[in-house]
């Protein structure tokens, strides 16, 4: 069967939902090459993955997730994730991390959904793990969590059991140097179903698209941002302080809208991309440390700032970025994110 999807996407014909529902329980078989899955995946890629597309896949893949049930009073809330697909290989500290962490410090519920590092040094499971903050938290415990210190890491391979007969087709797709749609995925298969999101991307050209996927999941609010580095043909997976940021943006009461947005919209300093080098999981771990407890200021201080106010606004505390990043700012200096660090296991 999957061979046959091959086939059709290689045509240049596009998946509907019922062949993509079959097409992902054929990836999921542990008795089907590698190489045949890949093969699939690739052909996917190559001729493009439609909107549509992925948005089935997500929806799919949602339904087949391990889901964090959050009770009503929770609920009541915004609960956003903040994260970024990776893939952008520019060995930066954990910014989405340290975002996530100054957010939920600011009184947000935050699920934040991640894995270990793939294409860098420290992903999001590698960073928190190094800051003692449970990385391995059952649905249960990642709601009481959430309910109760307003954070949880969702690791995903707990989450996403059936993934582990994919990862060796995406090692080989890798092999061949290919992105897969997987690639983008992750954001999109939250199990915490979140209110709000921010995400980032290492393309400009997966902004709107991403945007409208997400919208038509049911995200409430939401924003899909690239950032350039100036002088340089590679994007962050985050609002950048190196240059221009791509942003899609999307209420579900209000609309979509795509833009543009510098650093000097802001009031920051424009960096270099050697301000924002990272480590291993260790050396990232002190410096997200240094920045929540106001040790750590300049362009890697400005870089979380800039992101925590985007997630800010979008999940509603904010009434625009830059009142986002006033209020991250004065969360840091009041001593609460060095708090919230330490009640989370930091």
């Amino acid at each position: 069967m999957l061979q046959e999807f091959t086939k059709l996407v290689s045509e240049g014909n596009d998946l509907n939902e019922d062949q993509v529902c079959s097409a992902i329980t054929a990836l999921m078989y542990e008795n089907i090459e590698p190489e045949v899955k890949a093969d699939f995946l690739i052909a996917l890629a190559d001729k493009g993955e439609s909107t549509e597309e992925i948005a089935a896949f997500a929806r799919e893949l949602r339904e087949r997730a391990t889901e964090v049930i959050l009770d009503v009073e929770t609920r009541k809330g915004e609960i956003v994730d903040v994260c970024g697909t990776g893939g952008d290989k520019l060995d930066t500290f954990n910014i989405s991390t340290t975002v996530a962490i100054l957010v939920a410090a600011a009184g947000v519920k935050v699920a934040k959904h991640g894995n270990r590092a793939i294409t860098s040094k420290s992903g999001s499971s590698d960073v928190l793990g190094a800051l003692g903050i449970p990385t391995d938290l059952s649905p249960a415990d990642a709601a009481t969590s959430i309910k109760d210190k307003g954070f949880a890491f969702l690791f995903a391979p707990v989450y996403h059991p059936a993934f582990k007969n994919i990862v060796p087709a995406r090692k080989v797709c890798a092999e061949r140097g290919q992105r897969t749609i997987f690639n983008f995925l992750g954001p999109m298969l939250n199990p915490a179903r979140p209110s709000a999101q921010l995400v980032g991307v290492p393309n400009p050209a997966l902004c709107e698209p991403l945007a409208k996927v997400l919208q038509s999941l049911g995200i409430r609010r939401g924003m899909v941002v690239s950032g350039a580095i100036e002088g340089d043909e590679r994007h962050m997976d985050e609002i950048s302080t190196l240059g221009t940021t791509t942003v899609a943006e999307f209420y579900q009461d209000k609309g979509f809208s795509v833009s543009k947005l510098s650093p000097t919209d802001l009031g920051i300093d424009d960096a270099q991309l050697s301000d924002l080098e990272g480590g291993d999981a260790e050396a990232n771990a002190v410096t997200t440390r240094g920045i929540l407890c106001g040790e750590i200021g300049g362009a890697k201080a400005d870089a979380v700032l800039v992101n925590a106010g985007a997630a800010l606004f979008v999940a509603g505390a904010a009434d625009s970025i830059g009142a986002g990043i006033e209020l991250a700012k004065g969360v840091i200096a009041g001593g609460k994110a060095s708090a919230k660090l330490s009640e989370l296991g930091g």
